[in-house]
């Protein structure tokens, strides 16, 4: 994985120092070598962290008569095959990288070329004849693609921090874009949360000129019309659902020239993952994972039981809550981002466990859950569907029992609680029905703000405006599986979650169940076979059924989570907090409401941040994150002091000198 930059100009040569600027920014995505391109419109950067043809894979790459240029932070998994099919159209490769298969590939097809992608990737394309710019991100927006403009030159980039090396550029808030991190928990492309700075939408291609920009869409999630599934047999999908996984798995694991690991989180996603390595490559394989000192977050148990049914060489770090606080303001600069978790932060140790350990790429499971219906909100969508029938029923109310067993006040603990709270919004044409009770107590949030008229935007009418029209035929479950493939995976999941806490320690993720074939089956499969009755990825579970122990297979569904407030109001908080949340920094940042602030710190600290609620625990996470956003990247340029020139070597193709 890599970081990309650019500098598109549209008034004289673009600035080269600013483009070395913007790469001394992001040299943990790219330790092994760094390079530059520039022409009398363009420069292009790339940090290299080589995994791929090391000897000759360097960007940016051009073409045999240099009209073609590319910066590519990603891997095409299927790089080999299309190589092949390139060279029997008559192309000549000099490299084995994937690459040069980009370059021959847009020669090839233009910009039909991304739909035979299958990886992850965010890139950049010059043309030098035609000056045409061209980005491009995956379909499900696992790398990410920033972008700011003026009427004088377009500036892009992997992080916002490089950007931001740019002095011109205004510093604030996008206040629409953290009310959409208040209610959805992220932004949705292009909205980020900075004024002014843009991230490409997943799946989608913008080619910018003279003229201007035009943004379209190659790829986006689609499911067939509710009851006309064309794949109905459930043995049958159940043998494709294996195919395509175990295939998935194979071209990650096997397609790098450097060790890939994985990691074990003790969840279905990660074991099928692991045990098919284990089962279909002859590579040894080494796993890691995190394990809690607080014993209600540990899935050690079942870390250990799966790598000891494997026999891999497993590796561990326990984290404890005053790791989390310690580590947090450096987790922050990172994702770029507010965060109403703390569980990016445990992420970010267990990268460093496996860079530690030598290893630069790791598959992980991420994905499983949005793509095959795993998340309790999918279960607790069905449960509202069915009470909506009858709303009065207290018989359908006591399935809301069912809900969230680990946690410590679940519906079955309260279910006076439950049928009052999951009772509300059962409007079943309502097509965010799924959403409604998340988003309602995410945008508690947002009474904490300062009154300002952007927080009085309908950020969900937005959104569901963007819906397909044809999300109207869909069955309810793909309508809640594109919410989430449009909101949560892509902003939080693969971005604050994902390739930030990956990239801060150089390490490459790779995502089996978010290949396009494995994703394209799952959508046209009938929901009944993801989701039957309330049994989540059951066709998941029925194709991997003999790769796992019962310990596995069976347990109950429990997400990955982390201590929230009780890890920076515990028995020695970190002393940032105290400047962080003082009345006169978060009367600065102007978000947030200083006495409201003030109350909930006191809270915290008379509690310990222990057994607060739900919404309390996302409220102080909310503010500790976002000031300390506002200090890096509004006060400060997102730089850290362990920011540097570009990795060496550094090699620079400039057009404008030699000519």
């Amino acid at each position: 994985m890599c970081g990309i930059v650019g500098v598109r100009s549209f008034d004289g040569a673009p600035d080269l120092d600013l483009a070395i600027r913007m790469l001394s920014r992001v040299p943990h995505r790219g330790p092994d070598g760094s390079g530059l391109f520039r022409d009398e419109h363009v420069a292009l950067g790339h940090a290299r962290l080589a995994v791929i043809d090391a000897d000759g894979g360097a960007q940016p790459m051009g073409n045999a008569d240099g009209s073609v240029w590319v910066t590519f932070n990603g891997e095409i998994f299927n790089y080999v095959e299309l190589r092949r099919e390139l060279i029997g159209l008559g192309h000549r490769f000099v490299s084995a990288s994937d690459t040069e298969v980009i370059v021959h590939a847009w020669e090839q097809w233009r910009e039909d070329c991304f739909e035979r992608f299958n990886g992850q990737w965010a890139l950049a394309i010059w043309e030098r004849g035609s000056r045409r710019l061209i980005l491009c991100r995956d379909r499900l927006g696992v790398r990410p693609l920033y972008f700011t403009r003026d009427r004088h030159r377009l500036l892009f980039a992997s992080e916002v921090k490089s950007l931001l090396a740019d002095p011109r550029l205004p510093r604030a808030f996008d206040r629409v874009g953290l009310a959409e991190t208040m209610t959805f928990w992220s932004t949705v492309a292009p909205r980020t949360v900075f004024a002014g700075i843009r991230q490409l939408p997943p799946g989608h291609v913008a080619i910018i000129d003279e003229r201007g920009e035009r943004l379209f869409p190659f790829w986006q999630p689609d499911f067939p019309e509710r009851g006309t599934e064309p794949l109905q047999d459930l043995t049958q999908n159940t043998a494709a659902v294996r195919d395509r996984v175990v295939e998935a798995v194979r071209l990650r694991f096997l397609r790098s020239d450097v060790p890939v690991g994985a990691y074990l989180s003790g969840g279905l996603d990660s074991a099928i993952t692991a045990a098919v390595i284990a089962r279909y490559t002859d590579v040894p394989l080494q796993t890691f994972s995190l394990r809690f000192a607080d014993a209600d977050f540990d899935e050690g148990a079942f870390q250990s039981v799966m790598a000891a049914r494997l026999g891999t060489e497993h590796h561990e770090v326990t984290v404890r809550a005053g790791d989390i606080g310690a580590a947090f303001p450096e987790v922050v600069r990172h994702a770029e981002a507010p965060m109403l978790r703390a569980a990016p932060v445990p992420m970010f140790l267990l990268s460093g466990l496996a860079r530690e350990h030598g290893y630069k790429v790791v598959v992980t499971g991420e994905g499983a859950d949005e793509v095959f219906a795993g998340y309790d909100l999918f279960r607790e969508a069905r449960l509202r569907e069915f009470l909506a029938r009858d709303p009065d029923s207290r018989i359908r109310a006591r399935g809301l029992e069912l809900l969230y067993p680990w946690l410590a006040r679940s519906p079955g603990a309260a279910p006076a609680f439950a049928r009052e709270f999951f009772g509300r919004h059962l409007d079943v044409a309502d097509p965010a029905l799924s959403h409604r009770p998340r988003w309602d107590t995410t945008s508690a949030l947002l009474r904490m703000t300062v009154p300002h008229p952007d927080w009085e935007s309908d950020v969900t009418a937005g959104l569901l405006e963007r819906m397909p029209p044809s999300h109207r035929r869909w069955d309810p479950l793909s309508r809640a599986q594109w919410l989430e493939m449009s909101t949560l995976l892509p902003g939080y999941i693969l971005a604050s979650q994902g390739d930030r806490m990956l990239m801060a320690h150089s390490v490459e993720g790779r995502f089996p169940f978010l290949d396009r074939d494995v994703v394209d089956l799952a959508g046209r499969l009938p929901g009944r076979h993801k989701l039957q009755g309330l049994d989540e990825k059951h066709i998941l579970k029925r194709a991997f059924a003999d790769l796992l122990p019962d310990e596995i297979l069976t347990r109950p569904k429990q997400p990955y989570r982390a201590p929230d407030a009780a890890a920076f109001f515990g028995a020695d908080p970190p002393p940032w907090i105290e400047e962080a949340t003082r009345p006169e920094a978060v009367a600065a940042a102007g978000i947030f409401q200083p006495r409201a602030v003030a109350a909930l710190v006191a809270k915290c600290r008379r509690t310990g941040g222990v057994r607060m609620s739900n919404t309390d625990n996302m409220r102080i996470l909310a503010v500790l994150s976002t000031q300390l956003l506002h200090r890096q990247f509004i006060d400060g340029d997102g730089s850290s002091p362990a920011d540097h020139a570009p990795a060496e070597p550094m090699t620079v193709t400039d057009l404008v000198t030699t000519w």
